[in-house]
């Protein structure tokens, strides 16, 4: 069997220059007033990054945070960006606890439906299931849906993206985790810049998403040249990836930015010219097929 790429319009066998973490729909409770919500904004972003030459775009938004499954199809095909969407379940406090309480315990089953069927009665098939860490550790909600995105993985092949909070518990998490590394995407690390973390994580076989630039985490931006680094010269550079994470309507391109947009017109550049062409087609096209991609059922 073949493995793909599983897109919100269909299976492909790769996705060409992607924005490997990013959100074009977000709502969250803990987040109030900063909702992505527009759906001509988003089709703005996708178009302005195809422009700049993108291809695909993974967008991690998980269950019950306004992900727009709905709307994700014909944005693909209007601008001719490819969309990976998610299943899975963000940290606790993302969420009303009256939601917790009635999927909590089918979670493992939710997001199998998810991945092989389709979201709710759109018909949309996520492409990954993501999940959340805990501070410095795994708290008990964590180890849950964890677990369940485990099991999902198991049973279909779906790749397991995580949200590092704050970009710590990445041993943990890849400890706790029955699946293998490379089934496994760690988001984030870049905000909790040591690098012996990152080179471990990539040493272990996970893929390691550096998705700076991003508004709300801007004091830790200035370290991902420094990780991308140490990465590459660890002999690392395929387990590697990037992305935008716009996680609020300020932080997109057309507002304040820098959006996705910042990924092709400065960071590639500065990649090809620090590392060159063939490192930086492995991290923006080749790696993202790579952690993405699954045998599916």
């Amino acid at each position: 069997m073949t493995a793909t790429i599983r897109t919100v319009t269909g299976d492909v066998p790769g996705l060409g220059i992607t924005d490997a973490h990013d959100h074009l729909f977000f709502r969250s409770r803990a987040l109030p007033g900063q909702e992505l919500d527009d759906i001509a904004a988003a089709r703005g972003e996708l178009t302005a990054f195809a422009t700049a030459g993108g291809s695909a775009m993974v967008q991690w938004t998980p269950l019950g945070l306004g992900r727009g499954a709905e709307s994700l199809p014909d944005l693909s095909r209007e601008t001719g960006v490819r969309i990976v969407a998610a299943t899975g379940l963000h940290r606790a406090e993302h969420y009303a606890p009256e939601l917790l309480t009635r999927v909590m315990p089918r979670l493992a089953e939710l997001f199998t439906t998810e991945l092989t069927t389709g979201i709710g009665t759109t018909g949309v098939r996520a492409g990954l299931i993501k999940v959340a860490g805990g501070f410095h550790g795994l708290d008990t909600h964590a180890r849950s849906t964890l677990h369940a995105a485990a099991a999902a993985s198991t049973a279909t092949g779906a790749p397991i993206a995580v949200h590092l909070e704050a970009g710590t518990a990445s041993a943990e998490v890849l400890d706790f985790l029955d699946v293998a590394p490379s089934k496994v995407i760690l988001g984030h690390l870049e905000r909790f810049p040591d690098v012996s973390t990152a080179v471990e994580a990539a040493a272990r076989g996970a893929f390691v998403a550096l998705d700076g630039p991003s508004r709300a985490n801007a004091a830790t931006d200035w370290r991902l040249r420094d990780l991308t680094t140490a990465i590459i010269e660890a002999g690392h550079a395929d387990q590697l990836l990037f992305g935008g994470d716009t996680t609020t309507a300020r932080a997109r391109g057309s507002a304040e930015g820098p959006g996705p947009v910042w990924l092709l017109e400065r960071l590639r550049p500065w990649l090809e010219h620090r590392f060159g062409t063939d490192i930086a087609e492995a991290v923006f096209v080749t790696n993202p097929s790579r952690a993405f991609a699954a045998e599916w059922p």
